[in-house]
């Protein structure tokens, strides 16, 4: 038997000259060595690999992007099947149709669409992956307008467990269909994914306002209303943090800390500046960098802070709308941290998410509030991690005010519990397709469901 897959991409050993870059991925305090990387060029080869790795019975992984906080896309000791270079995208302007190869990154897809004035809901980050993002849900800048990056799924292109391979859709395989658009990586790898895009710039209004932290508490209530009464076209997305040294922040805020309102007008241009206008003119800015301008642009808004390679530690949750102790936690606990990159985000949902009907999908979470994610950041990882311990204190403090579930693309290693709170109540009916279409549970490095036991007879 061959000692490594049988397929046309490149196949790489840990002498390989390539392997240690290769291996990395975005967090870098993630530190497993498969044993082989299998890296795939077409479905052939996805197939031929996960052959491979089950005829070893070998420990499996899947790498779209990489830029899962939890790592699960690298395995000790087995097989990482490594789709990055399966990079294909297609878009049918008219139509409004866009085919996308699993190893895409969210700027690389706003490349191809934004020339026809079109985009996918998708992320805040543009190196985020396109496959991982869409699987979890895909909370985005356009999804208070437009849904979450799954509700613009329309079909996906997916290799088995078994090897089967087979097309999940609404006039397909239905039932795979609702499990993949929230489920995660449970039920197979995905090949191919086909999108309707929208209408979308390629200009749109976007930017962020900055204020003082010592300010928090007066702009966190204003925005409480503000938010509340907010345009779907708006989606607005705070951070708790140290200003960074971004070009258009003051040299003297510098380090300061503060709170950043950012926010992606998706409608009409003329219309934006009248929505915008309060959350510009109210209390006393530091910095506004709000202006038209194109929505790529926009879109790496926040990559900076948050560059591959670095040590990252999350905690989250979904909230209600915020009560006044609610807000007083947070104002509290955002800046106890001990690191100038760790911040906290504050996704606005609601919108577009919430008219979905809670069944259609898998993805659990659609009548939160907001999505509070709370991160530790560290650069030097030979130091090892820094304030962990503020983000299990600070998501300690924030339970009482949280609705009880989590973002499951915001899970890190946390715990069964914190799984199951992830998938909240579609956990049971994906436990059972879960028995049904990966009964070996072969693929479980992800935020994993496990098959339902059969049921007894009676």
């Amino acid at each position: 038997m061959s000692p490594t897959p049988r397929i046309k991409g490149p196949v790489l050993l840990p002498e390989h000259r390539d392997y240690e870059a290769v291996r990395a991925i975005w967090n870098g305090a993630i530190d497993r060595r498969p044993a082989v990387i299998a890296r795939c060029l077409d479905e052939d080869d996805v197939a031929d690999a996960l052959a491979y790795a089950r005829a070893r019975d070998l420990p499996l992984s899947v790498r779209g992007g990489g830029h899962n906080v939890a790592g699960t896309a690298l395995c000790q000791g087995g097989l990482l099947i490594d789709l990055r270079l399966m990079k294909a995208i297609s878009v049918d302007a008219p139509r409004r149709r866009v085919r996308v190869q699993p190893g895409v990154l969210l700027g690389e897809l706003d490349s191809a669409t934004q020339p026809h004035g079109l985009a996918v809901p998708a992320g805040i980050n543009s190196l985020t992956g396109v496959a991982g993002l869409t699987l979890g849900g895909g909370l985005g800048w356009l999804m208070r307008r437009h849904g979450l990056t799954c509700d613009r799924l329309l079909s996906a292109r997916v290799v088995l467990a078994d090897g089967t391979r087979t097309v999940a859709s609404a006039e397909g395989d239905r039932d795979l269909f609702w499990a993949i658009r929230g489920g995660g990586g449970n039920f197979g790898i995905v090949t191919a994914f086909e999108f309707a895009a929208v209408p979308i710039g390629p200009r749109v209004l976007a930017g962020a306002v900055m204020h003082a932290a010592e300010d928090a508490g007066e702009l966190l209530r204003w925005y409480r209303g503000f938010a509340a009464a907010a345009p779907d076209e708006l989606t607005t997305v705070l951070a708790l943090r140290s200003a960074p040294p971004a070009p258009w922040i003051p040299a003297a805020h510098h380090g300061r800390e503060v709170v950043v309102v950012a926010a992606c007008w998706a409608g009409e241009l003329d219309d934006g500046e009248r929505h915008l206008g309060p959350l510009r003119r109210f209390g006393r800015p530091l910095a506004d960098c709000f202006a038209t301008q194109p929505f790529a642009i926009h879109q790496r808004f926040m990559d900076a802070t948050a560059p591959p390679g670095w040590g990252y530690h999350w905690r989250s949750c979904y909230t209600p709308a915020w009560s006044d102790a609610a807000i007083d936690t947070l104002v509290r606990n955002a800046w106890r941290k001990e690191t100038r990159q760790s911040y906290t985000l504050i996704a606005q949902m609601g919108g577009a998410i919430r008219r979905v009907p809670d069944a259609e999908t898998a993805f659990a979470g659609r009548q939160a509030d907001f999505a509070v994610n709370i991160n530790a950041v560290w650069t030097d990882l030979a130091a090892g991690p820094r304030d962990v311990e503020w983000t299990r204190a600070f998501w300690t403090a924030m339970e009482p005010h949280s609705s009880g579930g989590v973002y499951v693309n915001f899970l890190g290693e946390e715990g069964a519990a914190r799984v199951r709170a992830a998938y909240g109540a579609s956990w049971t009916r994906l436990s059972e397709l879960k028995a049904r279409y990966d009964p070996e549970n072969v693929f479980r490095m992800n935020q994993n469901i496990r098959p339902a036991p059969p049921a007894r007879p009676r």
